[in-house]
């Protein structure tokens, strides 16, 4: 995205709110009248009043001055409202682009979380309409300001207008020629900054599998070179502020140096002591503060505004333009193949291989699983063998690294985001809960979803004591007042209406007393489709068709009779449960 196309945004988002922009100019105008006037007033106080001995007469002109300051300082305040109705709605469209982004990265099929759309979303997403606010602010402060003052030094005398202009140019044309360089820079400065937030969250994200893998020293020297970077960029950026100081200097102090340097001579062309005091008001208190806002704007907020806006635009559709329109044929949704032989299992994973970086110790190594249409399987294992992993995997979020993944006889990297959400819902340890009614929550995966239907939910997974204490389908839900086990519950019954046939329960009852999550597991089996289950509790792979065991030297499928004979893993998970309700058959188990 080059910085042609950060112009265009601007320029196209100014032209759509063209009345409130020309609201803020109109006030402008009248803001900067005393810049219009100081100078002319001070002449007239000075040559009509103090020095020819009429002191009233001064004071009435200045009084006038007076005024006119009143006047500009209650249209400032207007102004500073005419931005906000100019500012506010480009930063929430910018918003809405950076969100939609990344969400488009994170749910195409083999996408992944852009750990740095939240620096865009927040950090610089601020910065973007800070600074677009400022450059207004500056900009017009300038253009109305130093137009004002030179205005009042051609009303004075053209030669004395002159004489200030002519440097002031020269000061702006300095500081217009470095400008491209100060935008390299800061382009530099934002992306270290970028770069180094992106790799402390991957380091922070992955830091077991860094552990795991030895490669402590490795990571923490690469954050110590993204460090080292961001520090080089900042220091560079700062060696710009010289060229600021010179474009000042020439165009804000040297004016103020010729003037004064030519008044012996203009008093003798004619100009009065008042009209040279006048000039060199306008020259202190409108040119110079108006040229040192404009490049202090330009070289710090304008320079952020440029950069961080084109890096945001780079990151997802630019927000410029119409969106494109649908191809006029578009692909049918991929669907599972049907004949005479039957229904296609609900999941089949074949050769798959799974690891956290290509040097780590793969999770799954040439994995191969059939689920059944119908099939309730239960997967255990010790903490961090694989299991979310392979959930998340059946699920379509990651991509394997060999090996395929297919939902009722169709691969999950050939299946859009839409489809392969009605294929399936995963329902993780840690439940999601929004604000809103407890019937919007419960419909969130099945929005058609009647009432009655919403209340045969409720009591087949053992929620209606928790829907009658929030009052009612309609009752309002605030999520931090819910307990962990309530938040799963909720989370339970939407996917239990989800129109999906497979079901992946991600310790998804971890917080439910024994009996609550016999009811929601068996409320689940009952339900048309396909269930997996990692369970944390014996109890729950009493319950399976079958069980999968992870973390022995292979990966074992069984019925619980069938793993207690032949697994020592599974065995050994057994012993270290503690399930008074599965206990009678383990012991049964054990005996057979």
């Amino acid at each position: 995205m080059s910085r042609r196309s950060v112009r265009r945004v601007t320029w196209q988002a100014l032209r759509a709110r063209r009345r409130d922009l020309a609201r803020l100019c109109g006030w402008s105008l009248v803001e900067s009248l005393p810049a219009l006037l100081a100078g002319l007033l001070v002449a007239r106080a000075v040559d009509e009043g103090f020095l020819a001995g009429r002191l009233l007469t001064g004071l009435a002109w200045l009084a006038v001055l007076a005024v006119a300051v009143l006047v500009g300082a209650a249209a400032t305040g207007r102004t500073y409202r005419s931005l906000g109705a100019v500012v506010e709605p480009f930063r929430d469209e910018v918003a809405a682009q950076v969100v939609r982004g990344a969400l488009r990265d994170a749910t195409r099929a083999g996408g992944r979380p852009d750990g740095a759309a939240v620096t865009r979303l927040t950090h610089q997403m601020e910065i973007v309409r800070d600074t677009f606010a400022g450059l207004l602010m500056v900009t017009r402060g300038f253009l109305f300001s130093a137009g004002a003052a030179l205005l009042g030094l051609l009303a004075l005398a053209p030669v004395v207008a002159a004489l200030a202009a002519a440097p002031l140019l020269a000061g702006l044309v300095v500081f217009l020629a470095a400008l491209p360089s100060m935008v390299g820079h800061q382009r530099a400065y934002v992306r270290a900054g970028e770069q180094l937030g992106q790799s402390a969250s991957t380091a922070l994200a992955g830091h077991r599998d860094v552990v795991a893998c030895g490669a402590q020293a490795r990571v923490t020297s690469e954050v110590e070179q993204r460090v080292s970077a961001q520090a080089v960029a900042e220091r560079t950026l700062a060696r710009m502020a010289v060229i600021r100081s010179l474009s000042l200097g020439i165009g804000g102090w040297l004016p103020l140096v010729v003037l004064l340097s030519a008044a012996p001579w203009l008093v003798e062309r004619g100009l009065t002591a008042g009209a040279v005091l006048g000039a060199l008001i306008y020259v202190s208190t409108g040119l110079q503060p108006a040229l040192h806002t404009l490049v202090q704007g330009l070289g710090g907020g304008g320079l952020r505004y440029v950069v961080t806006l084109e890096n945001i635009l780079r990151a997802g559709p630019a927000p410029d333009g119409p969106r494109l329109p649908a191809p006029a044929t578009r692909p049918a949704p991929v669907r599972p193949p049907t004949g005479p032989a039957g229904r296609a299992p609900a999941a089949e994973v074949r050769r798959l291989t799974f690891g956290y970086g290509p040097r780590a110790r793969p999770v799954l190594e040439d994995f191969s699983l059939t689920l059944a249409d119908g099939e309730h399987l239960a997967l255990v294992g010790p903490s961090g063998v694989g299991k979310s992993t392979l959930a998340a995997l059946l699920a379509g979020l990651v991509p394997p690294q060999a090996g395929t993944v297919h939902l009722a006889g169709v691969t999950v990297a050939d299946v859009a985001p839409p489809d392969l959400a009605r294929m399936r819902v995963l329902v993780p340890q840690e439940a999601y809960v929004f604000t809103g009614s407890l019937a919007d929550n419960l419909r969130y995966l099945r929005p058609d979803a009647d009432a009655d239907l919403l209340e045969v939910a409720l009591d087949a997974l053992g929620a209606r004591p928790l829907a009658t204490r929030l009052g009612g389908l309609d009752a309002p839900v605030a999520p931090a007042l819910l307990s962990a086990g309530e938040r799963q519950l909720v989370a339970a019954v939407r996917a239990w209406l989800a129109p999906a046939p497979l079901v992946l329960l991600d310790e998804a009852t971890g917080h439910l007393d024994p009996a609550l999550e016999a009811t929601v597991e068996s409320a689940f089996a009952r339900r048309p489709g396909s269930l997996v289950v990692i369970a944390h509790r014996i109890s729950s792979a009493l319950r399976a068709d079958r069980v999968l065991v992870l973390g022995g030297d292979e990966p074992m499928v069984g019925t619980h009779e069938q793993l207690m004979a032949r697994s020592a893993t599974y065995r050994e998970l057994v012993g270290c449960w503690d399930d008074p309700v599965a206990r009678p058959r383990t012991a049964a188990a054990r005996r057979g």
